[in-house]
């Protein structure tokens, strides 16, 4: 898989729509906070994302879960049937988890992407497209 596009960080339903709604077409990365795997869960990651995508099926998303270090985690989400996540565990955990991705067409990520976090800021979604507008400028 190519680079992956710019990371948004999700916290919620709302803010996964805010984010595809902002990137009006851009491709984006819906990224869960640190160590959500053991907060949310898998499912729940999941679901957010078809419900978000559901309201913006033209939108080119990519998503990821951050499962923090913990393999079981990892493993589970692979099994719910994620296409990223992020795992941050030993080096021979992460290459049997690399290992069932890759039958899966899932990727892992050992790192966090750099993310933009819309929390907290006055108007989330003009940020966003600034930002986003941004890393667009920055790869041309």
């Amino acid at each position: 898989m190519n680079a992956l596009p710019p990371a948004i960080l999700v916290r919620s339903l709302g803010d996964a729509r805010l984010v595809l709604e902002a990137a009006a077409g851009q491709a984006v990365t819906l990224l869960s906070l640190p160590d959500a795997a053991a907060t949310l869960g898998a499912a729940y990651w999941q679901s957010l994302v078809q419900a978000a995508r559901a309201d913006h099926p033209a939108a080119p998303a990519h998503d990821l879960l951050d499962c923090g270090t913990a393999g079981g985690y990892a493993l589970a989400a692979l099994r719910q049937g994620l296409t990223g996540i992020v795992f941050t565990g030993d080096a021979e955990q992460r290459d049997k988890l690399r290992a069932i991705a890759e039958e899966q067409g899932a990727l892992l990520l050992d790192s966090r992407p750099q993310a933009f976090d819309p929390a907290n800021r006055r108007n989330p979604e003009a940020d966003c497209r600034v930002w986003l507008a941004a890393m667009a400028a920055r790869e041309r």
